[in-house]
Order: structure tokens, then sequence, then C-alpha cells
């Protein structure tokens, strides 16, 4: 790795992680520390729909290299090579599309670094209005965004190794969930705002680890390419209960398409995969819509702005839940369109936002 292929990757990830900060400063929001946070909130949603569009797209080894792609910057120098390796395997990872996609994504990827980085120095400059927790809060998004670069950087030299590419999807997952966190401890409002509800906060919470949960089972059918394993909705292949194999779809360190013994893997441990999967979105839409329903249907007094708030994130919340009924069901009826699967992805994200909020709201202090 040369020296100067740092520099040129350095320079385009301050250019693109520029670009945010120049909007923000002409909306007149750069100095409003909680506004950029929801920027930068906004800007690794879209690095994980990006993501997903990467990895749908199959343009993960686009580069078959790391930083750069082919030992450049960008794929305008590699070009050549790219050609070369498309010329060999026509059908193969590697073509020019794939190899600007892939590019891209680590472009977007590196600017969401550098914002966090922004957020630290700001951070510490506020530590005496936010506090110094906001900036020890800003230090572990940047402990999480770059072991979310090692494990980008693992998902290209490990060939897309399946629990590899999963733990890649959960950390950026986390990091949109730190962010969400972030917003809320950083805003004017949360001082104003005082809970009346009697909706314990640890119940948010538990749906938001049932969904972490089912959001890794989601990468694990995606990056094992399980989503088609069963046909047919409700039933799997026209059963209950299926032959399964669930001791080899869930061995976790294997290669993509393989065993732990490196044999091709079977029909049946796809199955295994994509049958659990569809039982913990039973799982997750049963407890989180009793949720809904419990938040929705509380006698809530006083603080207006606490009410309001909390109705309007418990609304966008079965919002998305439903978005991810009809998406998850998509995918299989209609043989995983990108649309489908993008807009799944985004929800699975989104769902996470409004469980942290509806836990932020259920804890504020009476």
């Amino acid at each position: 790795m040369s020296l100067q292929l740092i520099l040129q990757l350095v320079i385009i990830a301050l250019a693109v992680g520029s670009l945010p900060l120049i909007y923000s400063a002409i909306k007149g929001t750069l100095l409003n520390f909680n506004q950029l946070v929801w920027l930068v909130l906004f800007c690794t949603f879209d690095l994980v729909i990006f993501g997903a569009f990467t990895r749908l797209t199959d343009s993960g080894l686009g580069c078959p290299d790391w930083p750069g792609c082919y030992g450049h910057s960008n794929p305008i120098f590699a070009i050549d090579l790219i050609k070369q390796a498309q010329d060999q395997m026509p059908f193969g990872p590697v073509t020019e599309s794939k190899a600007w996609i892939e590019m891209i994504h680590r472009y977007f990827a590196s600017a969401v670094g550098f914002l966090i980085v922004v957020l630290c120095i700001i951070s510490w400059l506020k530590r005496h209005t936010f506090g110094i927790r906001v900036f020890m809060g800003a230090l572990l998004l940047l402990f999480l965004v770059c072991l979310q670069g090692g494990f980008g950087a693992l998902t290209v030299t490990m060939k897309l190794q399946p629990i590899i590419v999963t733990t890649h999807l959960l950390l950026a997952i986390l990091l949109i969930l730190g962010l969400t966190i972030m917003t809320d401890i950083t805003t004017q409002k949360s001082m104003q705002m005082r809970n009346y509800s009697t909706v314990s906060s640890w119940l948010p919470l538990i749906a938001a680890f049932l969904c972490l949960t089912q959001i890794f089972l989601g990468g694990w059918v995606s990056t094992n390419y399980a989503v088609l394993a069963c046909t047919g909705f409700p039933l799997c292949n026209g059963e209950i209960l299926p032959t399964m194999d669930f001791e080899t779809g869930f061995h976790f360190w294997r290669e993509l398409g393989k065993t732990g013994s490196g044999e091709s893997i079977t029909s049946t441990a796809l199955v295994a995969i994509h049958w659990f999967h569809r039982l913990g979105a039973l799982i997750v839409f049963i407890f989180c819509g009793s949720l809904y329903l419990l938040i929705e249907q509380q006698k809530t007094k006083g603080n207006a702005l606490w009410q309001k708030n909390i109705k309007l994130w418990n609304r966008n919340f079965i919002a998305v839940l439903t978005l991810q009924l009809i998406t998850g069901i998509s995918n299989v009826v209609f043989n995983w369109p990108i649309v489908a699967a993008l807009a799944h992805t985004a929800g699975a994200a989104a769902l996470l936002i409004c469980l942290s909020k509806l836990t932020y709201l259920a804890r504020v202090k009476q």
C-alpha cells in the first residue's frame, strides 16, 4: 500500500465528507450540533442502503483488493486490469460497473468516518455545554466506524465470508443506533419533557434487542443467498416444517457457499437459514405490534411536548414495522426484487431508530 494511494483516498474522503458540511453551512445549521448529528445520521443511513445495493448487485469484489482498486484510488486508473479480469470471467465478480459501485461505497464510508471525526472535535469543544458524556459517545462512534472499516476490509480480503459480511452489516446498524442516541442527548427539547408514561422503558429496549437479533438473521440470509431457499408464503416449499439442516446452516465460520468442511452447502442448510429468519420475523412482529398497541392505548397526561413525541415515534414505528412485513414477503413472492430488498434493509435501520426514540422517551425523567 503506497503513501500516494493513502493520500489520494484521504483527499477523496475529505472532499466527499465536506459536501454535507457545506450543505449544513448553507442552511445555517452547521453551528447547531444536534442538527449536525442528524445530518451525519442521515449520511450513515444512506451508506447502509448503498452498502446493501453493493451486496445485492454482487459488487463486493468489484475491486478485489483494499483499500484501493488494483492499487489505485479509483477504477479509471485501473481500467486495463479491470478489463483483463472481465475478459477472463465476463460474468465474474469484477466488471467496470461493479468496480465503481464498490469504490463509491468505500468513498461514502470514509466520508462518514471523516464526519464522525468532526463530531468528536466539536463535542470536545462543546463539552461544557453537553457534558463529557457526549464527547465519550462520539469517541465510541469513532471506534465503531473504525471497526466497521476493518470489517469492510475483511469483507474483501476474505472473499465475502458470510459471518464477516453479516457482522459488517450489524456494526453499521449499531452505528446508526449510536447516532440516534446522540440526537437524543444533544437536543434542548429533552430538558423540557417529562415522562407520564406507564410503559416501562425495558419493553422498547427488549424490542430493540429482538430486532437486532432479527437483523443479524436477515443479514445471514442475505449473505448466504438464502432468500429464495423457501418458495411461497406463508408455507416454505409447500410445508410448515420442511427438511432443514440447522447444524450446517448455522456453522458460522466457513466460506461463502461452503460447509465448514469445505464442501458445497446443501439446499436444506439454506432452507434452515431462511425458515429461522421467518420464525424470528413472526416473534418480532407479535412483540413489536403489542408494544405499539400498549403505547397507543395508554392514557397519558401532563406534558404536551412529551405526548406529541412519543405518539409520533410510536406511529412511525408501526408504519416501519408494516413496511418490513410487506417488503419481507415481497422478497419471496416476487423473487427478490432489488427495490424490495433495499427497502427491507432501510426498514431494518429505521426500525432501530424508532425503537431508540421510544426507549429514550420512556426513560425521560418524571
